[in-house]
């Protein structure tokens, strides 16, 4: 699998020193937290249906931010991408491969609309 990014969730000081990795490629976004016990979450870029970065005066300092992300995923409605180095590039670039993947499917934003109705496509 190549990954188009990775990083760690960071913690004190801006610092990678957690047990949360995200990892992005081109069609899915993963996240995996533990040590000892592990999990993995997928989700497919497709999916997500909203972007909102997050940076709070501390996170600015240390040059990190929180990308809080909505998607049509049943296990994951919402998930955070927290404290991130680059969080606005990081941000842009996801939003562009999202757009881009919908496109490769031919997904529109009302089809995620009509499942949560109940409806089929």
């Amino acid at each position: 699998m190549e990954y188009i990014w990775r990083d760690r969730k960071r913690t004190f000081l801006g610092l990678p020193l957690s047990f949360t990795v995200y990892s992005l490629t081109e069609e899915k976004f993963f996240i995996e937290t533990g040590f000892f016990n592990k999990k993995e979450e997928e989700i497919r870029l497709y999916r997500i249906m909203d972007l909102t970065l997050n940076r709070s005066f501390g996170q600015r300092l240390f040059g990190v931010g929180t990308i809080h992300c909505c998607t049509a995923d049943k296990s994951t409605p919402e998930f955070d991408i927290k404290s991130i180095k680059n969080s606005k590039e990081i941000k842009n670039m996801l939003s562009d491969m999202v757009e881009a993947q919908r496109e490769a499917k031919n997904i529109s934003t009302r089809e995620f609309m009509d499942d949560e109705e109940g409806h089929e496509h």
